[in-house]
């Protein structure tokens, strides 16, 4: 019999920036509860990183993004103090419905960018990262969803 193996899980993240504001949710349970963070959370069994990104998205905001962009893999291992995680976040654009905080989500705004600090997990890197690949400082990879 093989050992068990302890792996990290995997989670996603969506990154919207819009007029010098990015979309954020108020975290409703522990860890972080009352900061705010990007949306997102665990994937499922049988599920695609594309597609937990656009459920977490659409459960924790009620919002449909039209397009998705892969913006990096972060896989510090304190990044998440529940267990090691690795997260693949996107840029998301086109975001269509109306913004509520849902699902364990306590809100969800439009925070300026210049006061989104400090955020949960390792989300101020993220949000720095998105910005610079925004501004055309960093690489990025493109998806469109059908």
């Amino acid at each position: 019999m093989a050992p068990p193996y302890a792996n990290p899980a995997l989670t996603v993240d969506a990154v919207a920036i819009r007029r010098g504001r990015v979309l954020l949710v108020r975290r409703g349970h522990p860890p972080f509860e009352g900061m705010w963070a990007l949306p997102g959370g665990f994937v499922d069994l049988r599920e695609t990183v594309e597609e937990a990104l656009v459920r977490e998205l659409r459960e924790e905001t009620r919002l449909e993004a039209r397009w998705i962009r892969l913006l990096g893999v972060y896989s510090g291992p304190d990044r998440d103090p529940r267990k090691p995680t690795a997260t693949v976040a996107f840029l998301v654009r086109g975001l269509r419905g109306n913004l509520r905080g849902g699902d364990d989500a306590a809100d969800a705004r439009w925070i300026p960018l210049k006061d989104a600090t400090p955020l949960a997990f390792d989300h101020d890197r993220i949000v720095a990262d998105a910005v610079a690949a925004l501004s055309g400082a960093g690489p990025t990879l493109t998806w469109r969803r059908p």
